[in-house]
């Protein structure tokens, strides 16, 4: 079973993908102001490669600002390249 939590310590945070209860990835951001973050990184350990994970985790990150009302800038050129390639979320963005 895969799932995604949460950790965020008012400056920074992550989101932590877990198959099995076996960590697998992480996605890290920073805020930038209240309203704002920036996804700085996007690992998955290599044994959990092709599996699509660090797509999960950049739409979990989408999915948050979402349902916060927040922007997000992805610094992180694995995110990049999703934001990039969906026009759907692109009005997350922020320059």
């Amino acid at each position: 079973m895969t799932k995604i939590e949460q950790e965020d310590h008012e400056k920074k945070g992550r989101f932590v993908i877990y198959e099995n209860d076996v960590f697998a990835g992480e996605m890290t951001y920073t805020w930038a102001g209240k309203t704002k973050f920036i996804i700085d990184h996007t690992m998955v350990d290599g044994k959990f490669g092709g599996k699509g994970f660090g797509k999960l985790l950049v739409m979990k990150s989408v999915e948050f600002a979402q349902q916060n009302d927040l922007k997000i800038l992805p610094l992180c050129p694995f995110a990049k390249k999703i934001f990039d390639r969906d026009k759907d979320i692109q009005h997350l963005l922020f320059q």
